[in-house]
């Protein structure tokens, strides 16, 4: 989660009971936008990332999710370049990213130095492809422990 709300009582619930596919046993309906803890994935793509200082690094392009835990493994944030040209993709560990409610956006303590040294692929690309890049992420950003892609 990109949060670390406190729980909310009064909002917690199951939504389904454990191993059945029922998504909605109250029939209320699920928010398909944002929910207090849940966010839809077009509202993170897109969303501005911070270094702590304040400073804009770039944007959340998409995120890598692993397909067998389900949980989000990377940030990929769209970093540099002017207009979508000379932009590089930088992934980042998921869990190096907290939202900031004040900025409106996510910090990751990195800084443009260390994220232009970071490894990365061109928006055509597909880095992942090769099965080593992950352990190179993990690698540089001492993320070991992180979901096998």
């Amino acid at each position: 989660m990109p949060t670390d709300l406190p729980p909310d009582p009064s909002n917690e619930r199951s939504f389904r009971k454990p191993g059945s596919l029922e998504l909605d046993p109250s029939a209320e309906g699920v928010a398909i936008d944002e929910t207090r803890r849940l966010i839809a994935s077009n509202k993170v793509e897109g969303t501005a990332v911070y270094s702590p200082a304040g400073e804009h690094l770039g944007v959340v392009h998409n995120f890598m999710v692993d397909k067998v835990s389900g949980q989000v493994a990377y940030a990929v944030l769209a970093f540099g370049g002017f207009l979508g040209l000379g932009e590089s993709h930088h992934p980042l560990p998921w869990r190096a990213l907290t939202y900031s409610v004040d900025l409106g956006g996510y910090v990751v303590d990195i800084d443009r130095d260390t994220l232009a040294g970071a490894p990365s692929h061109g928006p055509g690309e597909d880095a992942f492809a090769d099965p080593a890049y992950g352990g190179r992420l993990d690698d540089y950003y001492g993320v070991r422990g992180a979901p096998a892609l």
